[in-house]
């Protein structure tokens, strides 16, 4: 009986320490895709500046098309497991001299459930 009442006390215990765990679910990494578009970056486009300066500013472009050879687009998003946190994407116009012409920057903030 006594070894009855042990075993019971100890699964018990046990059982009061892993449920004390926050959750059994795995831990979820923030994972960041394409390029990190900062505001202080995008805030130092201005229009006429060559092709290399922008590229030292923001990095290389995702999207540099063959059939869109002025534009240039960029794309940063963030994600925890499966749900998407938030999305830029920076869509840059260059002129027939390959200055920067116009930019658009768009941000969408998902919110999390």
């Amino acid at each position: 009986m006594k070894q009855l009442t042990k075993a019971f006390l100890i699964t018990i215990f046990l059982f009061g320490l892993i449920s004390g765990c926050s959750t059994f679910a795995p831990f979820k990494v923030a994972v960041l895709q394409g390029n990190i578009i900062e505001d202080k970056d995008v805030e130092q486009l201005t229009k006429g500046l060559a092709k290399d300066q922008v590229q030292y500013l923001l990095g290389t472009p995702l999207l540099n098309s063959p059939i869109h050879q002025n534009r240039w687009d960029y794309f940063y998003s963030v994600k925890i497991g499966e749900t998407t946190i938030g999305e830029k994407k920076l869509s840059l116009n260059f002129d027939t001299n390959e200055k920067l012409d116009s930019w658009v920057l768009e941000e969408i903030n998902f919110e999390e459930n």
